[in-house]
């Protein structure tokens, strides 16, 4: 398993479907184990002020670590989910 449990992430791609964009940061709530291929994971995507906005499934190369060197930053989500 490449992330922890409760490991803040940032998504690789957007996700229309949710109103998420390449960069935004979510939480790993769940692993998903496979036997072949690539393992997946629950994610939990939270506001500004703490309330969950998304429960999304993706696969590992579409999340990464977040970075020392990086900031975080505040956008407008593009609709109410």
């Amino acid at each position: 398993m490449a992330f922890e449990l409760f490991t803040k992430v940032a998504l690789q791609e957007d996700f229309p479907k949710y109103h998420l964009h390449r960069g935004d940061i979510a939480t790993v709530v769940e692993h998903h184990p496979v036997t072949q291929g690539e393992d997946g994971y629950s994610l939990e995507v939270f506001n500004a002020i703490g309330e969950t906005i998304a429960v999304l499934v993706v696969s590992e190369s579409q999340i990464e670590p977040l970075m020392r060197n990086e900031v975080l930053r505040i956008r407008v989500l593009d609709e109410a989910v």
